[in-house]
């Protein structure tokens, strides 16, 4: 499938498919707009990884670099009382959704040469980059804020990455990446427009998982929202292609204590508004300037969706109560189970509709924090 190119969706000025471009010439962020879609008839059911739904990708990946990402389960649990299906992206190759960007983005970049990347992440998406950056047999530089979880540092400097520790926030990690963008190829998860490309791959896996058809909603966390934005791009695709007579809805969560989507989403407006931010125990949401903020808030507005801010508290009798069902979740992910309970008062998800939760990364990403959340618990 020919994709037109990069869309800069602010200005409306398009770029030609560049594997080496991440923004646009004035420093904003690019997508690459929404495909003609497919229908069942052209999912590779041979293939078990998401590169089963290589139709719907961009043409220009010569050989795709994978590591049997993708086919995750969903699995139905008791939550609250009710029935509730839970997809559990952990089971990806390095413990989470970030598999699903990284093997199109390394796949491109590999296929045309490249050889040296540069990528910053508070964990998760740094460790997904270094993975796939060693199966290509390309060198990877990953900037991380000095509180990562030590079980994810860890990670990807097994994987054969350098690692370095940056002091500060989340976003002095990112700006000490874009200072260094020049230098390198710059993979970045939150910049690039083909990790979005991988990305949009669960919205067709759900469509799979449900026997073909779109459910009424999708509870995530987000940070900066690529799940977000990939969903909103996989079924947007499918509705163009007839394969659903309708979109999700999108409903989003984030940690009260580093919340800019939220508060902007309920103030109405399209830009950041003026909000406090304290440390929080979901680090993987923890960036207080979204790249793409508006593009996420526009693609929740579009759902029908809506967003929530969960406590810190919440977070982490979340995490406890998933344990106890037998599904080890970082608090990150535990935040969209927290929302579950506060969508499901608020009426927003109605009995009967399908919901899916989506579980980001497993417990075993985040030890310390894990140790932190049970430990009390024991004598």
């Amino acid at each position: 499938m020919t994709a037109p190119g990069y869309l800069d969706e602010r200005s409306g000025r398009t770029y030609p498919l560049d594997p080496l471009r991440w923004r646009g010439d004035d420093g904003t962020p690019l997508t690459v707009p929404p495909l003609a879609g497919i229908t069942r008839a052209d999912v590779d059911s041979g293939t078990r990884s998401l590169w089963r739904y290589r139709a719907a990708l961009p043409e220009g990946i010569r050989r795709p670099i994978s590591l049997g990402e993708g086919c995750t389960p969903l699995v139905e649990l008791p939550w609250g009382g009710e029935a509730t299906r839970f997809k559990l992206e952990w089971f990806n190759p390095t413990g989470s959704f970030k598999d699903r960007g990284s093997t199109v983005l390394l796949s491109l970049l590999a296929g045309h040469g490249v050889t040296e990347v540069l990528e910053d992440s508070s964990g998760n998406g740094g460790s997904s980059i270094a993975a796939y950056s060693a199966a290509a047999g390309i060198r990877a530089t990953i900037l991380a804020p000095e509180s990562t979880s030590p079980a994810k540092v860890l990670q990807s400097r097994a994987y054969g990455a350098t690692v370095e520790l940056v002091p500060g926030t989340r976003d002095d990690t990112a700006a000490e990446a874009l200072r260094r963008s020049a230098e390198t190829c710059y993979a970045s998860h939150n910049w690039h427009p083909f990790f979005l490309q991988g990305t949009k791959t669960l919205a067709y896996e759900l469509w799979e998982d449900l026997g073909f058809t779109a459910p009424d909603n999708i509870v995530t966390v987000a940070g900066a929202g690529s799940i977000v934005l990939g969903c909103d791009l996989g079924f947007t695709e499918l509705l163009a292609a007839g394969a659903i007579e309708r979109r999700p809805r999108l409903l989003v969560a984030q940690p009260a204590h580093c919340a800019p989507l939220h508060a902007s989403f309920q103030a109405g407006t399209d830009t950041p508004v003026p909000t406090t931010f304290a440390p929080t125990i979901a680090e993987g949401t923890a960036i207080r300037e979204p790249v793409r903020l508006p593009e996420v808030l526009a693609a929740i507005r579009r759902s029908g969706g809506t967003t929530v801010a969960i406590g810190e508290d919440a977070i982490a009798d979340a995490t406890r109560r998933l344990a106890a069902t037998g599904l080890y979740a970082e608090p990150t992910s535990a935040t969209a189970a927290a929302a579950l309970d506060v969508f499901r008062a608020g009426g927003v998800i109605r009995p009967g509709e399908t919901t899916v939760v989506v579980l980001t990364g497993s417990g075993l990403k985040a030890a310390a924090t894990m140790s932190a959340v049970f430990g009390h618990d024991r004598p």
